[in-house]
C-alpha cells in the first residue's frame, strides 16, 4: 500500500488479497488484485494525486463484482482494451472497433 493509506484502505486490501487466495490465486498474483483494486477505489474517490480516465469513469470494483467474469461475459470495455493496446504499442488502435482490439490483444481480452 502508498505511503498515507487509510486504515480502511489497509483492511480493505487485506480482505481483497485474502479472498483472491482463499480462491486459489498466488500471493503475487493475490497482491496484485488487492493492490489494483484498492488503488482504483482511491481513484474514485479522490485519494490519489493521479487517476486513469478508466479509474474514474468504468464502472466501481464493488459494483461490477462477478459481472466481467466466467463463461458469456463480455470481457474488459473498451477503454480498458484500448489503454491496453497503448500499452504494448499496437499500430492502427486508435480507428479500431472493440472486437479489433481483443483480436488485436490476442483474441483473450
Amino acid at each position: 500500500m502508498p505511503a498515507g493509506s487509510s486504515s480502511k484502505r489497509e483492511r480493505q486490501y487485506e480482505h481483497i488479497k485474502k479472498s483472491a487466495q482463499d480462491r486459489g490465486e498466488s500471493t503475487g498474483r493475490a497482491k496484485e488484485i488487492a493492490a489494483r483494486t484498492v488503488n482504483k477505489e482511491r481513484a474514485r474517490s479522490g485519494e490519489s494525486k493521479t487517476a486513469s480516465r478508466t479509474s474514474t469513469q468504468d464502472m466501481s470494483s464493488g459494483r461490477r463484482g462477478g459481472q466481467r467474469s466466467g463463461k458469456g461475459s463480455q470481457g474488459q470495455t473498451y477503454d480498458q482494451l484500448y489503454e491496453e493496446a497503448k500499452r504494448r504499442g499496437v499500430k492502427g488502435r486508435s480507428d479500431m472497433n472493440k472486437s479489433q482490439l481483443q483480436r488485436a490483444l490476442g483474441g483473450k481480452s
